[in-house]
């Protein structure tokens, strides 16, 4: 299947009712001006699109996002407006589960134009020609039409259409924030393929209820207004993407984003029901974090997850995954409404072993914390800027959380988006983990680690640690036992990264291989013995 689209398990339902053949002129592709600095350039679809990173004089050096697609001759855009018109009213949904969505609009075009007499001036076209007509019929019918390239780009991070008549903005990861030359300048058309996009989420979205938030089949995050209900220049939304295979503990390792041993000691943590909450801003990478810390967790363990928005994804079968469901009732009746305190306040129930709340922001936090007070596991990320502003947030409205409950968060973990003294992996810009703190009391933290911005390193203090000292006593064990133990553990981390296994699978195999071979602490206080 082409990239960009929707996944061969999506909904065809709905998708071909409508005449969605977009007119002449409803984007515009403006071309890369002759004075431009080519920096990179690279296939999409190919041959039929690429896209051309540059950086313009004209803007005093910023760079820019092209997006370059063949172009169909007169003869070849009106065979292709016949076929959307016929394709429109005659396609039907497949009846088979698992059609690839591109072959069958393939397929269909090519019994289409021979029923109706266009077989005849395509093959005096040539292929060629042919293939152009096919690529613009999936692109308009199945994919994304204006933006399909955009979406079809797995180096973008986020699509920012903001409004009619304004240059759609990406974050790419390897040159950040840039406008692309894709205006879109017909009202109808945004509003139609932000529709498309709600029916694809499975959600729904008009004047009466203009804001949306939803997952798109492919994973990606949707965030969207309607017309001009809430937003001045029209309809907008934004796509954050998801990666299809979620970065694993080894792959943080390889990016930077924390070292083995911070990664050794989230492990023995997490194995001994220590709870933490990732901390950061916007863009920060607390997901994909949580995601790997919650990857450690024993498969032996019952894990139940609390999301808005279903972004969680990790090897483990002892897991029960929930997700709020919103309610589209007028007035202060939400019937239907299931929210994450009514969902944290279910989970108890499953006498799990650790509870992961996607993100607290609201009273579902006071729930967690009472959960983590009996004894239960908790992993949660929360915006905030640092570990002070966290605090602020939770002992305040909506969250009201008891300063005596602040020491429940055994582990708070910064994180940022920062500018790297070095390039990494061909990047300018990574997520790091800043600082580390061990929540002693209200108001004393203990820092374990953070990172070095001139080395890019990070500088540990584990001998300090108390939740180290914990689970020492917990196994009554030497302290001396236990960083040995975190020490193993982080030359076996560094060691799947030496041999290039960094699948979450591959790298949940050779954990729990670990754990069988090494169960702790029976055999640190072997090898102390020894």
């Amino acid at each position: 299947m082409m990239g960009g689209g929707f996944s061969l398990s999506s909904p065809f339902k709905g998708l071909f009712k409508k005449k969605v053949a977009p007119p002449p002129e409803v984007a515009v592709f403006s071309k890369v001006p002759e004075n431009a600095e080519i920096i990179e350039s690279y296939m999409i679809h190919n041959p039929f699109a690429r896209v051309v990173i540059a950086s313009l004089p004209d803007l005093g050096g910023e760079k820019s996002y092209f997006v370059e697609e063949v172009k169909l001759s007169p003869e070849e855009y009106e065979i292709f407006s016949k076929l959307m018109d016929i394709i429109s009213v005659e396609i039907e949904p497949p009846s088979e589960e698992g059609v690839d969505p591109y072959k069958y609009v393939e397929g269909e075009a090519e019994r289409l134009a021979e029923k109706y007499g266009l077989i005849k001036r395509i093959k005096r076209l040539g292929d060629e020609s042919w293939m152009r007509i096919i690529y613009y019929l999936q692109r308009d019918l199945i994919g994304f039409g204006p933006l399909h390239v955009i979406m079809s780009d797995r180096m973008i991070e986020d699509i920012s259409v903001n409004g009619v008549n304004v240059p759609i903005y990406i974050w790419h990861r390897k040159y950040e924030s840039m406008p692309t030359n894709v205006r879109i300048i017909d009202e109808r058309t945004l509003d139609n393929l932000l529709i498309k996009l709600t029916h694809i989420a499975q959600k729904h979205i008009s004047t009466a209820f203009p804001i949306l938030d939803a997952m798109l089949p492919t994973k990606d995050r949707l965030a969207a207004t309607f017309r001009y209900e809430v937003s001045p220049k029209g309809s907008t939304f934004c796509i954050r993407r998801f990666r299809e295979e979620p970065f694993s503990i080894v792959d943080l390792i390889e990016l930077g984003t924390l070292d083995e041993m911070l990664a050794a000691y989230f492990w023995l943590l997490i194995e001994n029901r220590m709870t933490m909450m990732i901390i950061g801003g916007t863009g920060a990478g607390k997901t994909s974090t949580l995601n790997a810390l919650a990857s450690l967790v024993k498969p032996s363990m019952k894990i139940v997850t609390v999301e808005e928005i279903p972004e969680l994804m990790f090897p483990h079968d002892n897991w029960v995954q929930l997700v709020s469901r919103v309610s589209y009732g007028l007035g202060v009746s939400k019937i239907g409404e299931i929210s994450l305190f009514d969902l944290v306040k279910v989970s108890l129930r499953y006498r799990p072993d650790y509870i992961i709340v996607g993100e607290i922001r609201g009273e579902e936090a006071f729930v967690l914390f009472q959960a983590m007070a009996t004894g239960h596991g908790g992993l949660t990320t929360l915006h905030a800027e640092s570990l002070e502003h966290a605090i602020k947030r939770l002992t305040s409205p909506p969250m009201n959380i008891a300063e005596s409950y602040i020491p429940l968060v055994n582990v708070a973990i910064v994180q940022e988006r920062v500018q790297l003294p070095r390039p990494k992996m061909g990047l300018t810009f990574g997520r790091r983990i800043r600082e580390v703190y061990e929540v002693i009391d209200y108001g004393k933290y203990e820092s374990i680690a953070s990172w070095n911005p001139i080395t890019d390193t990070f500088a540990h203090n584990f001998r300090r640690s108390e939740m180290l000292k914990k689970i020492a006593m917990k196994y009554g064990i030497g302290m001396e036992s236990v960083l040995e133990e975190l020490t193993r553990r982080a030359l076996l981390l560094h060691d799947l990264l030496t041999r290039g296994v960094k699948n979450n699978v591959d790298v949940k195999t050779e954990i729990t291989r670990y754990r069988l071979l090494n169960p702790f602490p029976a055999a640190a206080v072997r090898r102390r013995a020894a």
